[in-house]
Order: C-alpha cells, then sequence, then structure tokens
C-alpha cells in the first residue's frame, strides 16, 4: 500500500460518515420489524459499536434480548454467535484450545465462539469467575492468548453480556474491576400493554423469531460504515468546557455519601466518547451537555457501589447519580 493510499483513507472514511450515519440509524427501523419497543436498547448498541466497546443487558427473561442482537447482526450484515454461559462453562470453550492433529502430527488451534463480531455472552454472571475472566482480554486486548501466542479478533468485535436482574442464587456476580469493562449497561424493562399485545399480534400473524428473513428483516448497514462512523465519532469536538463538565460529575460521585465507589477516570472517559457517539448519531460535530446526560445513567451507573448502610436503607443507585448530576453546574 503506498503512501498517498494510506493518506487517502481516513479522508475518504471521513467523506463516508453521513451516508454511514443515516445506514446505522436505519438500523433501528430494520430490528423494530423483529423486536418491538426497545429503541434504547437497540440506540445503546450501535453506541457501543462506535466507540469499540461493550454492553451488558440487564433483564428478566422472555424479554428479545436474544433476538435483539440476532436482529442487529442481521441489519448490519455481521457474524453473531451465542453462548449460554453455564457453571460447567471452561475458558477454552470460549476462547478455543489447541487440538492434536494426526495428519500433521501436530497440535492446531480450533477457534472458539469468541471469534465473532457480536458475542452474546447470555447470563454472564452463571459461570465462574475464572471462565468470566476469559473474556477480559478478548475485550481489552481484542486478542485471545492460548499456549503463549496471541491470536487477533477481527473487528467489529463486541461483546454484548446479558444477565437476570431477580435470580441470584447459584451465579457468580461479576465484581466492580469487571463491570467496569463494559462501557454500557443498558436496562430491557418489560413492555407496556400496547408493545406486549403487538407482540402477540405479530406471533399470531406467523412471526417466527428462527426465521429473521421471514419476517423481512435484512442488512440495511456494514462493517464498513460502523468503521466509517467509530472514525466520524471521533472526530467530535469536545470543548473544555464540556470536559470539565464530565470530571466533574465523576468527582460528585466519589464524594457521596451514600457511595463506597464512585466514578473512576477511565468512566469519566467512557462518558465522553458515549456523549460523542450520541452527538453524532444526532448529527452533530460537537457534544452538548444534554448529550452527556442523556448517555450518564447508561454509562456511569453499573460503576458505582453504594455503601452497605446505604442498601440496607434502599438507597437506589440512579437516584444517587442524579444527585450527583444535579449538584455539578452545567457550563453554558
Amino acid at each position: 500500500m503506498t503512501e498517498n493510499t494510506t493518506a487517502r483513507q481516513p479522508a475518504a472514511r471521513q467523506a463516508a460518515a453521513p451516508e454511514a450515519r443515516d445506514a446505522l440509524l436505519r438500523v433501528r427501523t430494520e430490528v423494530a420489524k423483529a423486536v418491538v419497543g426497545q429503541d434504547a436498547a437497540v440506540t445503546g448498541l450501535l453506541v457501543a459499536l462506535l466507540c469499540r466497546g461493550h454492553i451488558l443487558l440487564e433483564g428478566v427473561p422472555g424479554v428479545a434480548k436474544t433476538l435483539l442482537v440476532r436482529s442487529l447482526s442481521q441489519a448490519l450484515d455481521v457474524q453473531t454467535k451465542r453462548v449460554q454461559f453455564t457453571p460447567d462453562l471452561m475458558p477454552g470453550d470460549l476462547t478455543g484450545s489447541l487440538v492434536f492433529d494426526s495428519r500433521t502430527s501436530d497440535f492446531t488451534f480450533r477457534q472458539g465462539p469468541v471469534f465473532t463480531n457480536i458475542l452474546l455472552a447470555d447470563e454472564i454472571n452463571r459461570t465462574p469467575p475464572k471462565t468470566q475472566s476469559a473474556l477480559l482480554e478478548a475485550m481489552e486486548e481484542r486478542q485471545v492468548s492460548v499456549d503463549g501466542h496471541p491470536h487477533p479478533l477481527a473487528p467489529p468485535f463486541m461483546v454484548a453480556a446479558t444477565q437476570n436482574p431477580v435470580e441470584y442464587e447459584g451465579t457468580y456476580p461479576l465484581p466492580e474491576a469487571q463491570l467496569d469493562r463494559f462501557l454500557l449497561k443498558v436496562t430491557l424493562p418489560l413492555p407496556p400493554r400496547a408493545d406486549e399485545v403487538a407482540v402477540l399480534r405479530r406471533h399470531a400473524d406467523g412471526f417466527d423469531p428462527r426465521d429473521l428473513g421471514a419476517a423481512g428483516l435484512g442488512a440495511v448497514a456494514s462493517a464498513a460504515d460502523l468503521e466509517a462512523g467509530a472514525d466520524a465519532v471521533r472526530q467530535v469536538e469536545v470543548s473544555d468546557d464540556i470536559a470539565a463538565y464530565v470530571v466533574d460529575i465523576a468527582r460528585a460521585t466519589r464524594t457521596s455519601p451514600s457511595l463506597s465507589l464512585g466514578v473512576s477516570p477511565r468512566g469519566a472517559t467512557a462518558l465522553m466518547s458515549t456523549a460523542r457517539a450520541w452527538a453524532w448519531l444526532n448529527g452533530r460535530g460537537y457534544v452538548t451537555p444534554d448529550d452527556v446526560k442523556a448517555l450518564a445513567h447508561a454509562t456511569l451507573a453499573h460503576r458505582l457501589s453504594l455503601r452497605p448502610e446505604a442498601e440496607l436503607e434502599g438507597v437506589d443507585v440512579s437516584a444517587v447519580l442524579d444527585s450527583a448530576l444535579g449538584s455539578v453546574p452545567v457550563p453554558r
């Protein structure tokens, strides 16, 4: 590849950014053909992909977490794999392992399901910490190491992990350090009555969640659109006032009497990144305070830990974060 060709690539992707935004916005409409009323979760998944981060989806069984990820993958024309996390799942079941090849009398690496574009780690808190931690290298380094040899993961790569918020028997809650590796945590609520009626109507009319093509769901964007979008997001302007605003929000959580753990500098950086992606998706080349507020809960709430006495008093993390947000002057 020549020097001139290398120099032209970022400019070409930047020129493609408006088309990429339009394509990614169409993804929400396309996913809605299969999933009713989860626009916020779809947007969260897109923001995570644009920021090259990972997402934790929390919701009771049956709110279409798996269908959501499968529909997103089909709309983006990328590969997805699903792993059901269980207490006996081993790290090698996830990352892959060395297998003896009798033809060559040597060991060869057989890739595990982590070698995909979107990995759905279903009920991640059902598996022991050793297997949970096998994801950390993949999430942070975009590679897995087997027998001392690194195996890179092809972009785009995102872990979409799920957990059940109401059933904790036989689970291994994610430690704070691992929760901090997830860029976003999005809660999928039970649908309102009208949406639930629409879901039943679709099934009564013959909708098959295992056959998304029959529902008319097709690719409306691509990995190239994600790459162009990610490049454009990094060009979104963050003023000094906005950067200070994000830092002050993070520092306000650290002084809250209800919290034992506030937002780290990594959390503040994550909020800046997600606010930039939100601004770009809304057609702006700069971040506003409203962009920061819009992504604050999804980006920060899972990084906060309540003090034991606050938990006993029934204090809610979201309320503490709201209080921290309200205590910081908004830049003009």
